[in-house]
């Protein structure tokens, strides 16, 4: 089976433009022209990947992305938008995105976010998504930490961060690296935020004091666990 895209853009010229680059691609394609449109379609037919306007009629992207992931945690979403503030951008990643691509933007860089995006996914149905930590369990898929019983939700942020940081347990994760990893872009704005991230990711962990996450001041974090 074709894998299926979702396009969701209100921009009737250029959703023809790049449903058809993906169609030469391989892809099968689905349009839809508004959030409601979109979520619609979503919830009626599915996707492998959604590639979707922010600024759209009806239901914004971040509204649809919002409550496409309450039934599908894990299916890749790409934000297109004329916006890139840090500020936009975090509340694209909070409502759910795995990408952000900034209007107007080359056919071909779509094309490679679009495949590595789908790489990723691959590989992640392919491990086990849940990891353990000390009297903590986080399962990354549903974006929960899990103590003693209590499901405590992080946002989409946080889990990213800490997915990369058990990933490296024990090893300093450059400042870069983690900035990457979230905001696909390393800019001094977003230092800020990442050291906030890392400030409640603390305050959730807190309840297990063998865990700690140490600033290894002008080079990153490191995750620690100091076994029994």
């Amino acid at each position: 089976m074709k894998t299926k895209i979702l396009f969701v853009e209100d921009e009737r010229d250029l959703s023809l433009i790049v449903s058809d680059t993906l169609r030469q691609q391989g892809y099968d394609v689905v349009e839809a022209y508004d959030g409601i449109d979109g979520l619609a379609k979503y919830m009626s037919g599915g996707a492998d990947l959604i590639v979707a306007d922010v600024m759209m009629p009806r239901l914004d992207g971040f509204s649809m992305a919002r409550e496409i992931r309450r039934s599908s945690p894990d299916v890749p979403v790409i934000f297109l938008t004329a916006k890139s503030s840090v500020e936009d951008v975090e509340a694209g990643f909070e409502s759910g995105a795995d990408d952000y691509l900034k209007k107007p933007f080359e056919l071909r860089e779509l094309l490679v976010r679009v495949k590595s995006l789908l790489r990723r996914k691959i590989s992640l149905e392919a491990r086990n998504m849940v990891y353990n930590l000390g009297s903590y369990s986080f399962d990354l898929t549903s974006q929960l930490l899990i103590f003693q019983g209590k499901e405590i939700p992080v946002s989409n942020i946080e889990a990213r961060i800490l997915a990369k940081l058990l990933a490296n347990i024990g090893n300093t994760v450059d400042a870069s690296e983690l900035m990457l990893t979230v905001w696909q872009r390393d800019e001094l704005s977003n230092r800020n935020s990442l050291h906030g991230y890392i400030h409640k990711l603390r305050r959730v962990l807190r309840h297990d004091r063998r865990i700690s996450i140490i600033n290894q001041r002008g080079f990153g974090y490191m995750l620690t666990f100091r076994g029994e």
